[in-house]
């Protein structure tokens, strides 16, 4: 096997990307403090055309250079939108017609491997503080609770880890 060169991969280019349909789901940061993560975060939702980003809180917005370092000039392609409340964007994803999807371990919480993602829905899914989670009151008002089926002695992941899970999740639901 030969590794591809970067000019084989045939990439969009940033003006491309913005022309190209996008996948119906709105990636929603919750105070999430580290720039590493947003900048993934960033990344992925590129890789996977995502609608938007959603920054709220605490939460770091670009241009940043710590931001840009793991993004990578996604940050730039991505559409994003901030909100210095998280309810806000939720009532605005909802307004939308948006399905709000909290990724957080609750009572009653569907096991994401059985969470049906359907090809004709909006999705919005909010992923919260590194530490703390997403905000109760924010739990409250979301359609869906979302957990991630973990097995080993930690009960959590990184951000851009669970970021990443999810969408590649919920994309292959909405694209199938």
């Amino acid at each position: 096997m030969r590794k591809l060169r970067v000019t084989e991969l045939n990439r969009l280019s940033a003006d491309e990307y913005r022309a190209s349909a996008k996948t119906p789901l709105i990636v929603v940061l919750d105070h999430v403090r580290s720039l590493n993560n947003v900048g993934s975060v960033f990344r992925t939702a590129d890789a996977f055309r995502l609608e938007a980003v959603y920054l709220c809180g605490i939460t770091a917005t670009p241009p940043n250079i710590e931001i840009h370092k793991t993004a990578l000039g996604a940050e730039d392609t991505v559409e994003w939108r901030y909100f210095d409340d998280t309810l806000e964007a939720v009532h605005a994803l909802k307004v939308d017609g948006y399905t709000v999807c909290v990724i957080e371990q609750t009572e009653g919480a569907v096991s994401l491997d059985k969470m049906v993602f359907e090809r004709d829905r909006k999705y919005a899914v909010v992923i919260g503080h590194e530490v703390k989670g997403v905000q109760q009151v924010v739990v409250d008002e979301c359609d869906v609770c979302v957990e991630i089926p973990q097995f080993g002695s930690k009960h959590s992941l990184n951000v851009a880890v669970a970021a990443g899970i999810v969408i590649w999740e919920a994309w292959g639901g909405i694209r199938n």
